[in-house]
């Protein structure tokens, strides 16, 4: 299927692509979501803003206590990047998992979360790490946590005019951490994905992709986890998807398995 026409815009910088932004423009990083939202008219920017090339995007690094991921990096990058396995490794467990070799060497991390979609893993994994999402927009700079990012089903609290420009997760000593989903066969997508930490102390965090229509912390399981219960009410109080791939009921399921394999995997 073919797009309708646009404008073409490459941002050197970021306050250049925010400036453009500005102006009505859609940010265009790998292209692996937004590209094919556009051919099936489900996006309909005038005029898309390249930000593929801008350097200050790229690059993993510590910051005292923080992985600091630059929001142009690949799932590639962050998959085989030494940093990541060591103080992060859920994040190259679940990057390594993304698609195929041609999604992971062009897509990243900063154009899945704003795209949002329900069924991508970032969004589950930034979730569990309790990770902080920094964007630039004209009035400067901003940091949203990862709970308050996601809004709903491809919407978030990034402002049109806004670039995400880093996501900051904290690096956690003792930590166990990973990311299982089950996936569907073509496009790798989660149709139902479960990333859990488990701190040092024994605490645990529960976040899902995929199940429902806005990626979520699974605070009830927590608790129940937390309070050395049994996880018995995965996704209460969630409107969980129903559709070709998965009824609502087989969705209930497997957000009960992979939870199962995920805490034996930290445990």
């Amino acid at each position: 299927m073919i797009t309708y026409p646009f404008q073409y815009k490459r941002a050197g910088s970021i306050a250049e692509a925010v400036a453009l932004l500005a102006e009505g423009g859609k940010a265009l990083s790998g292209g692996h979501s937004l590209i094919p939202s556009m051919k099936l008219r489900l996006n309909a920017p005038d005029a898309l803003v390249d930000v593929g090339r801008i350097a200050e995007l790229k690059g993993i690094r510590l910051d005292g206590n923080e992985l600091v991921i630059g929001a142009g990096s690949t799932h590639g990058d962050i998959a085989s990047s030494d940093l990541v396995k060591q103080h992060l490794p859920m994040f190259a467990e679940g990057a390594s998992h993304i698609g195929d070799p041609a999604v992971r060497n062009r897509g990243t991390i900063g154009g899945s979360l704003a795209h949002a979609d329900p069924s991508a893993d970032w969004p589950a994994m930034v979730l569990a790490a309790d990770a902080t999402i920094v964007v630039e927009g004209p009035s400067g700079s901003r940091s949203i946590k990862a709970s308050d990012f996601f809004t709903s089903m491809f919407e978030t609290a990034l402002a049109a005019d806004e670039l995400i420009t880093q996501v900051r997760v904290p690096v956690e000593n003792g930590a166990r951490m990973t990311y299982q989903k089950f996936s569907q066969p073509a496009s790798r997508y989660a149709i139902v994905g479960c990333a859990v930490v488990k701190s040092a102390d024994g605490k645990v965090r529960v976040a899902f992709s995929g199940v429902s229509d806005t990626p979520f912390r699974d605070t009830a399981v927590e608790e129940q986890l937390n309070s050395g219960q049994s996880a018995t009410s995965v996704a209460s109080g969630v409107s969980v998807m129903s559709d070709h791939y998965a009824s609502e009921e087989y969705r209930r399921h497997l957000a009960n398995v992979f939870l199962k394999r995920a805490l034996n995997a930290v445990a």
